[in-house]
């Protein structure tokens, strides 16, 4: 009895990471508010290597549509600014020489559509993994009824059990899709 539920608790935590996973990639989806997540993944050229643009400068949000990076080094100012254009963000930067000012520009409907569709896909990547979370566990119970010769009634309990913790898990993908779309298209 011990073994299946070691498989079942082994797929509900792949499936809490699959959501965690989603969570994270949403915050770097930009929905026209300021959001520091959106520079995660710029990277800055600091003493020869590259690093996360949170190591070298504070980020924050003044308001809604603004991101205020203040660099701990002055003369880090053009390594940021040149970092933030070569990347994916697309938001030109503005420099004062103290601090860098990235004014949050209002979606356009193309834009907001792409971002809607970029949202799905991550929910449905999410909901891959999920799936395959759930096939492992059902193939490893299958395979537990030969090898520890468990009966196969509690096989089958338990991967009623593995089926309604992933029914839990597409629901709460599809919530989180969801909100994010609404966060998107709300104008």
């Amino acid at each position: 009895m011990a073994d299946t539920k070691q498989y079942v608790k082994a797929a509900e935590e792949k499936m809490a990471f699959a959501i965690d996973y989603l969570d994270e990639q949403l915050a770097h989806i930009r929905a026209g508010k300021a959001n520091p997540k959106i520079l995660d993944g710029v990277k800055v050229m600091y003493y020869g290597g590259l690093v996360p643009l949170s190591n070298v400068a504070s980020i924050n949000t003044p308001d809604a549509k603004t991101i205020i990076i203040t660099p701990w080094e002055k003369p880090l100012i053009k390594e940021i600014e040149k970092a933030i254009l070569n990347s994916e963000v697309g938001i030109t930067p503005e420099n004062n020489g103290e601090v860098i000012r990235l004014g949050i520009p209002p979606l356009t409907e193309e834009r907001r559509k792409q971002l809607a569709k970029q949202s799905k896909q991550e929910a449905e990547t999410a909901k891959v993994s999920i799936r395959n979370a759930r096939r492992d566990a059902i193939e490893a119970l299958k395979k537990s009824i030969k090898t520890d010769n468990v009966p196969e009634d509690v096989e089958k309990d338990a991967e009623a059990e593995v089926q309604k913790i992933h029914d839990k898990f597409i629901k709460k993908i599809d919530e989180l899709y969801a909100a994010k779309e609404k966060e998107i298209m709300t104008v």
